[in-house]
């Protein structure tokens, strides 16, 4: 008996299925709270190659939702570490580790190379770039997003609407892990399911799950979702970029207010004043902030009255 056959005697996967699975490369962007149930999963079940990229190392505040990492792993970089784990889990499955944060200079060839895609890394930039990245390379994406005690999964691109298309306007705000808190329980589950859509996109099994998000609401115990295979994409949708990737002659425009500008030829100007800019004609303005969603928002409110060229970028420093 191989260590498959309890997934390969359902009809629906079978020996051709798991054939498929093994012929499978997958790139999984985050190896936290989302990562860790992904990746054991993905690797358990057989498929042939993962490349996994983090620029984070293991701590021990994050171990409650991480239970793929030890103790004695503090301050290792996460990709090694569940690289080696990964190994002892099951050896047939390639593992390469990238131990660096993902930004639009390095996603392109990362998801060129890979059969499907999956978002665990949980930040406006890192989910949009690779949405973008995936719909113009028709590469399945499987998203995600866990916080307190909520959380969905989505299957965009692919042949199916982007991220864009489902969430048009982001939050004025947005919450962290740090600041809001988040189950354990609640985030492999959403991971769960991620592992689950890219089996299910892996092996094409019907219905595909691109097109569909699920839901959960772990305080009241309700599953829900949708289908989204008829949302449209935003018109003009407002690119992110890497710090390298910016011109000379960019009108670069920090809009943090807790730290100094990322470069000395940036602008230190806070997001409500965004609404008196009035750039030169010509010119590309580079929005950035923390996260990226401060300069989607506002980039979005430039984009309004301005018809010029606008680029985001997340300042990760």
């Amino acid at each position: 008996m191989t260590r498959y056959a309890r997934q390969t005697v359902l009809p629906e996967i079978g020996p051709d299925g798991q054939a498929r699975l093994a012929l499978t490369h997958v790139l999984v962007v985050g190896a936290g709270g989302l990562g860790v149930p992904v990746l054991q999963y993905l690797a358990g079940a057989g498929l042939g190659q993962i490349t996994l990229v983090d620029g984070d190392t293991v701590a021990e505040h994050n171990l409650h939702r991480q239970p793929l990492y030890r103790m004695d792993q503090i301050g290792q970089p996460k990709v090694h570490a569940a690289a080696d784990a990964l190994a002892a889990l099951n050896p047939d499955v390639a593992v390469q580790p990238l131990c660096a944060m993902l930004d639009p200079a390095n996603a392109p060839a990362l998801v060129e190379a890979a059969d499907i895609v999956l978002d665990c890394a949980d930040t406006f930039a890192a989910s949009l770039t690779l949405s973008d990245i995936c719909a113009s390379l028709g590469k399945p994406l499987i998203t995600a997003s866990a916080l307190g005690l909520s959380g969905y999964v989505a299957g965009c691109c692919g042949g199916a609407p982007s991220l864009r298309a489902i969430f048009p306007d982001l939050p004025q705000r947005g919450a962290t892990c740090a600041t809001a808190g988040v189950m354990g329980p609640v985030v492999g589950t959403i991971g769960a399911l991620q592992a689950q859509m890219a089996l299910a996109v892996a092996m094409s099994l019907t219905p595909l799950p691109l097109g569909q998000l699920v839901s959960l609401d772990a305080l009241n115990w309700r599953l829900g979702g949708f289908r989204f295979d008829r949302a449209p994409e935003p018109a003009r949708a407002l690119p992110f970029i890497a710090r390298s990737q910016t011109r000379p002659d960019d009108l670069l425009i920090d809009l943090r207010t807790e730290a100094a500008p990322f470069a000395p030829a940036a602008h230190h100007i806070p997001p409500e004043y965004i609404a008196m800019l009035d750039p030169p004609a010509g010119s590309r303005v580079v929005l950035a902030c923390a996260t990226g969603l401060r300069a989607h928002n506002a980039g979005q409110s430039l984009q309004s009255r301005w018809p010029g060229d606008i680029a985001l970028l997340a300042v990760t420093d």
